[in-house]
């Protein structure tokens, strides 16, 4: 495999760090992605958005490599990562969390994301402190008070900035972020998006499936629409919101989607 590269410029614009093309993805009889492409730049948050079942979990999957796909390519800063394990995948800098929650339970939330630390540090043989890297994290996502709280006792929210904290701890150029405003208030959920924006500031790719229709409006850049494993539509917020495909999908029926 060629070494996997940063970003290029085509023109005025980042090359797509993530393209996914044509993937499909099926279960027995059932096609869960069908003929799926998209991408996801730095510098940008990228939304993925549909129905139940439309098969944004399972592009997840295969993006981040728990997913073999039946025909389809991935490349991520140019090379074909496809047939990559999900290790390797990580070590990259493609981050993930997910819907259902995959903290350490037993452990406080500062070991767990501490455990994260550990482990990125391991790939790099860094010398940074373990325990002010951990600290700073759990910090920038507004969680720092609920350090020495058992994960498993925390309330949902929290539990999803902590997933987000251990992704950012392996210092990702690409995150994956399944459902991240579930169990969050209004007011936790308008900091996320001022989060997320500046995560993608920083130069990361962004691709968030999120059912928060608001949240996706208000802070992506770029939308993508999947119904019955395909792309519906892809463009931006405003493009998005009056596609009457998208209207009907959600819907049934051809009325503004809410945002």
């Amino acid at each position: 495999m060629r070494r996997i590269r940063g970003w290029r410029r085509r023109g005025c614009r980042f090359a797509p760090l993530l393209e996914v093309d044509g993937i499909v993805v099926r279960f027995g009889g059932v096609t869960a992605l069908d003929r799926a492409s998209l991408g996801a730049e730095p510098g940008q948050v990228t939304g993925v958005i549909g129905p139940n079942g439309a098969g944004k979990t399972t592009l997840f999957d295969v993006v981040s490599g728990l997913r073999e796909p039946y025909r389809g390519r991935v490349r991520y800063g140019g090379a074909d990562i496809t047939r990559l394990g999900p290790h390797r995948r990580a070590r990259a800098g493609i981050a993930r969390t997910f819907q259902r929650l995959e903290a350490f339970g037993s452990l406080s939330v500062w070991d767990n994301v501490r455990v994260a630390v550990e482990i990125r540090q391991g790939w790099a043989a860094s010398s940074r402190a373990v325990g002010g890297a951990a600290w700073d994290l759990l910090d920038r996502v507004g969680i720092a008070a609920f350090a020495g709280h058992r994960a498993d006792a925390v309330p949902t929210g929290i539990a999803r900035l902590l997933e987000l904290a251990r992704t950012l701890a392996i210092e990702p150029r690409l995150l994956l972020l399944d459902e991240p405003s579930s169990g969050l208030d209004d007011e936790e959920t308008e900091a996320l998006g001022g989060l997320l924006r500046e995560l993608a500031a920083e130069g990361r790719a962004i691709l968030l499936i999120e059912h928060d229709i608001e949240l996706v409006m208000g802070v992506c850049d770029h939308v993508h629409v999947l119904d019955f494993g395909r792309v519906l539509a892809s463009g931006g917020p405003e493009q998005i919101r009056d596609d009457r495909r998208v209207q009907e999908a959600y819907l049934g029926y051809s009325q503004e989607v809410p945002g």
